[in-house]
């Protein structure tokens, strides 16, 4: 139940891929947002003990380098799959799409997943999974990777916000259960961008 809640909550609050511009405003908005989701107890992942230091979440600078405008393109004919998560749990998903862009130069594709449970619900018909990871991850960020969250686009550009990524709850707490990012979306560049690694 509190795997979906943090679904609701960062489905409702973020609006990165409903647009193609950056907009540094909504990026704060979602990161304050998020941030005051762990100090409240009904929302928070943290363990209570690590609520009481709790400070405030680590971001990396909002840069708008990190705001990148992607080439989406549907998937077709794609089979439903057990996604892996740190468990034993395996949800349904279905690959969408791809999101193909360029960062430094270079040439990036990621694709993006629906889970096949969460679209029945009210509100989540559009909702799109994000999972990636990056030259960043082990160090400055989690090392598990991050997730973006995103509607399903109503055109053929999208903007990737990395500065919305964020952590799995399963970096602050052990007792979820999180999907892993596949392999195929782990980035060869440094995202310096989101929620880094949690300090205790």
């Amino acid at each position: 139940m509190k795997i979906l809640l943090h679904f609701v909550f960062l489905f409702i609050i973020s609006n990165a891929f409903s647009q193609d511009k950056f907009d540094k405003s909504a990026t704060e908005a979602f990161q304050n947002n998020l941030d005051k989701e762990f100090f409240e107890a009904d929302k928070s992942p943290l363990t209570e003990e690590d609520r009481k230091h709790f400070k405030g979440l680590d971001f990396f600078p909002i840069d708008e380098k990190f705001a990148v405008v992607a080439t989406f393109v549907k998937s077709k004919g794609e089979k439903s799959f057990e996604m892996k998560t740190t468990t034993d749990r395996t949800p349904m998903y279905r690959k969408y799409g791809e999101l193909h862009f360029k960062l430094d130069g270079k040439d990036f594709k990621l694709d993006v997943f629906q889970n096949l449970d969460l679209m029945k619900k009210k509100g989540f018909k559009d909702y799109l999974f994000l999972p990636f990871s990056d030259l960043t991850s082990g160090n400055e960020s989690y090392i598990g990777g991050r997730y973006i969250d995103m509607k399903v686009p109503k055109g053929k550009n999208v903007l990737i916000d990395f500065n919305q990524a964020y952590n799995p709850y399963c970096a602050y707490n052990p007792k979820y259960s999180c999907p892993l990012v596949p392999l195929q979306n782990d980035l060869m560049v440094e995202i310096k961008a989101g929620v880094k690694k949690f300090h205790d």
